[in-house]
């Protein structure tokens, strides 16, 4: 081919100056952005007490591992792990709810334990429990797009955890939980053990605690997994006061008939976004 019918490439070469003001303008989209970022953070506390007292603490999103690996002691093959994301951030009640918080919104006290307002609400059931955070969410207005409910399996066990990888988190189980080998057969005030990372009592042993998913014989994985979409028995989490100390680990889980009522049944409220 003849080279005066080459096409040409010409390379067109920005000024110094012109290099100059695109970085700038790059560098200041970015520094509004993270500006954007770190104001839209500063919004979200990391901890609230609502009306009724519940001292709700912030779980940030992140990714964690559910379940526990094949050699954790007296683990079980309900619990298989799986990688869950949590893509949004939610509040979790500090400790489950209390007899004094139920009765001053339910007008009631199921609880068969008594002698303080600061003993974990009992003797509730899933449906119970749900009717809680119903009346809860009325003229909840502090955090618009979020609503009180049951935590679901997955945030649970991502709060319990707190970050942690072992059965227990926070120390050892004489330091963060009631079960039948300190509890004296009774269930005890809230947040007299030590918090896990995340300021969370009681996530092992007191009461169990209602989730909001029903019960399947595996764990779901994934993003913002929600169990079986039917079922017969409710998912429940976290041992009690009556439990061994292996049913007390992060990773037990079992399930009720969502009318089942018992000791040794309790609940704590998430606040999670509508959607």
């Amino acid at each position: 081919m003849n080279d005066s019918k080459r096409p040409k490439l010409e390379l067109q070469l920005s000024s110094p100056q012109g290099l100059v003001r695109r970085m700038d303008q790059q560098l200041e989209l970015v520094g509004r952005l993270l500006a954007e970022a770190d104001a839209a953070h500063a919004l979200v506390p990391a901890s609230f007490t609502n009306s009724l007292g519940i001292k709700m603490l912030w779980c940030p999103p992140g990714e964690f591992v559910m379940g526990c690996p094949d050699d954790e002691k007296e683990g079980d093959y309900l619990e298989g792990q799986v990688e869950v994301r949590i893509s949004q951030g939610f509040w979790l009640a500090s400790t489950p709810v209390t007899q004094g918080q139920w009765q001053a919104l339910m007008g009631s006290n199921p609880s068969k334990f008594g002698g303080s307002e600061d003993l974990p609400v009992e003797n509730a059931s899933w449906d119970a429990a749900q009717e809680f955070c119903t009346k809860l969410n009325v003229g909840q207005s502090d955090h618009p797009g979020y609503r009180y409910a049951l935590p679901s399996e997955a945030q649970w066990e991502y709060a319990c955890r707190a970050g942690e990888k072992g059965p227990y988190s926070g120390g050892s189980l004489d330091e963060v939980g009631w079960y039948d080998g300190n509890s004296g057969s009774k269930t005890h005030d809230v947040g007299q053990k030590k918090p896990n990372a995340w300021g969370l009592h009681d996530m092992h042993g007191n009461v169990s605690e209602w989730c909001a998913d029903w019960h399947d014989f595996k764990l779901q994985g994934g993003v913002d997994p929600k169990g079986p979409e039917s079922g017969a028995y409710r998912v429940i989490r976290g041992g009690s006061w009556s439990s061994y100390a292996s049913l007390c680990r992060a990773a037990y889980r079992y399930g009720y008939a969502p009318g089942f009522r018992s000791s040794l049944l309790g609940f704590r409220p998430a606040l999670v976004p509508s959607r």
